[in-house]
């Protein structure tokens, strides 16, 4: 898989508002998820997080204000996206529209339709 972002080095994690959290911070359950993605929502480079996280199949932990969860359903849906940051800041999918406001999307209720 191609991941064509002018930030693809991944300089952009040390302007994350996590990149001083420990290690565990992202790796959270229940309601701990809901606190780590609200910050996720105010951070500069939530949608680089996500692209690297999708791009890389992460398994584990919230991504771009996204559990674990939602981006496998993601993966799952959108079989045919080969570069995630491509599709995160240009698609005109109703998905892809919501994710890019600064708000926690329904992920779930958009892939299961």
């Amino acid at each position: 898989m191609s991941y064509t972002n002018a930030d693809s080095d991944q300089s952009w994690a040390a302007r994350a508002l996590c990149a001083t959290d420990t290690p565990d911070a992202l790796f959270v359950q229940g309601a701990e998820q809901r606190q780590v993605r609200a910050r996720c929502m105010s951070c500069e480079v939530r949608l680089e997080c996500l692209a690297d996280a999708l791009q890389s199949e992460v398994k584990f932990g919230v991504w771009g204000g996204l559990t674990e969860r939602e981006r496998r359903a993601m993966l799952r849906h959108y079989t045919d996206v080969t570069n995630w940051w491509k599709w995160l800041t240009t698609s005109e999918d109703p998905l892809a529209l919501e994710i890019r406001e600064p708000r926690v999307p329904h992920v779930l209720s958009k892939v299961r339709g």
